[in-house]
């Protein structure tokens, strides 16, 4: 998507007054440390190393921000999870990430990537659960979908869906490799409409329903059983 192809870092925040004030609408890449954020990222953009990318876990720990230009932005958030990052290392950029998620009013949707042999994990939930409040809509990305065959993969995203739109009608999923370079079509799409590139309509509720599996059923909560 050629909005996307106009990324370029913009700066880093550490702290809440670190945030552009200037920011009109951003969208932020969250996941669990060595998901595959930060290539899903990168390949979006179509640009290699846009966001770094490491082979040890848990070094992005500050919010960067990459320039779409007229003050929109995309927000690569710091990896959670860790377990071998110190508590004191942990403290300053973990409280910076939830005050983020609950307070930044230019946020327009959340990301949250998950590698697809690993998807929803307990960690995952605690952000999920931390970001419901805000009413905002998150889409997942099941990264390196090609390390399952076609029909595992269908599988894990199937139950995600499911999983996603009993909490949330506004949560979705699909499956993603940057590897293989599949699923960047689908997620430029959801990804542009909250930018406000690509009509909204294009997701109403009732698509929304079909695509989580629930064609002819009520939303969950709603059977009387």
């Amino acid at each position: 998507m050629s909005l996307f192809r106009q990324a370029i870092f913009f700066k880093s925040a550490l702290e809440p007054w670190d945030l552009p004030a200037e920011s009109r609408c951003e969208v932020a890449f969250a996941g669990r440390s060595n998901a595959g954020k930060s290539s899903a990222l990168n390949t979006l953009v179509g640009q290699g190393r846009l966001a770094f990318v490491s082979k040890t876990p848990g070094r992005t720990q500050l919010i960067n921000y990459y320039s779409l230009g007229d003050d929109r932005f995309l927000v690569d958030l710091p990896g959670y999870g860790y377990a071998k990052i110190a508590k004191h290392a942990r403290k300053p950029w973990g409280r910076l990430l939830g005050d983020y998620l609950h307070t930044r009013s230019a946020l327009a949707g959340l990301v949250l990537v998950m590698d697809i042999r690993h998807a929803l994990t307990e960690l995952d939930w605690g952000l999920l659960e931390w970001f419901q409040v805000t009413g905002k809509p998150m889409h997942a990305l099941l990264s390196k979908a090609d390390k399952l065959s076609r029909a595992e993969a269908r599988k894990v995203l199937e139950e995600v869906r499911r999983e996603l739109f009993s909490r949330s009608p506004l949560w979705s999923a699909q499956l993603f490799s940057s590897l293989k370079r599949t699923g960047i079509e689908e997620a430029g799409e959801v990804i542009g409409a909250w930018f406000g590139e690509i009509p909204a309509q294009s997701r109403t509720p009732d698509k929304a329903r079909q695509q989580h599996g629930f064609r002819d059923k009520k939303a969950p909560g709603k059977r009387g059983d």
